[in-house]
């Protein structure tokens, strides 16, 4: 192994010495006006839907179906196409991850910032959005991948540590609070009526619980993600 790779992995695996309390909590009010704010949450819904469909092509690859592609829509929609029996445990899987994924992740970030690996996150996402990359399949999500890593590029090639730190709160925060706000949307569709072809209709097809029981547990987990992963970095913030 060469001095310039081992260097680049000892700089990737080093630790971070925990940020103040303003970074912390200064992270988790930009993030939560990322969500929130309508404006801004009509862009950045995009980096859930991300999350979304790359969480439905983990979980399908690794129960045993084949990957066919994934699409990103303008309208902040997309799909995830794999190959496989059209019932059983690996699909249900599969449909079963996307709306939980931005959480889970959010969780697996924020116990990685929070243990002083902010670095290590940044490269981890990263390294998730290159293995994306290579299964997008229309112009659109192209483009956002290719958006999201050039700006996760930025700040592990061209920030200082500390400014990394501080977006990779961010990142974890935003995750963790945006993770429940789709789960939202989609129980105020399906109370409308005009949403019958989601995730959780899938599920009510595919198992013994109804559309709406789904929507509760993707609610509860998303909810339990945010509060275990929140109190992970508020926990490690040098107060």
């Amino acid at each position: 192994m060469s001095d310039r790779v081992r260097n680049f992995v000892a700089e990737v695996i080093a630790t971070q010495p925990a940020p103040g309390a303003a970074v912390v909590l200064g992270s988790a009010a930009l993030a939560f006006t990322l969500v929130w704010l309508r404006p801004a949450w009509s862009l950045t819904r995009h980096v859930v839907t991300v999350v979304h469909e790359g969480a439905h092509g983990v979980v399908a690859t690794l129960g045993g179906r084949r990957l066919s592609g994934i699409r990103l829509h303008s309208d902040s929609s997309g799909v995830t196409v794999s190959r496989g029996r059209p019932a059983g445990p690996g699909m249900a899987a599969t449909a079963s991850a996307g709306y939980i994924g931005p959480a889970v992740l959010g969780l697996g970030a924020a116990a990685l910032v929070s243990a002083g690996y902010a670095v290590a996150m940044l490269w981890s996402l990263l390294l998730g959005l290159a293995l994306l990359l290579v299964q997008i399949r229309n112009f659109f999500g192209l483009w956002v991948v290719l958006v999201c890593g050039a700006a996760v590029v930025a700040v592990t090639r061209w920030l200082d540590e500390p400014v990394q730190v501080a977006v990779a709160h961010v990142l974890a925060w935003f995750l963790l609070l945006a993770a429940p706000r789709p789960v939202l949307e989609l129980h105020a569709a399906r109370c409308r009526g005009g949403v019958r072809g989601s995730d959780a209709d899938q599920l009510g097809r595919l198992t013994f619980l109804p559309a709406p029981a789904w929507v509760a547990i993707f609610l509860t987990v998303t909810a339990a993600s945010l509060f275990a992963g929140g109190a992970l970095l508020l926990a490690s913030a040098d107060l």
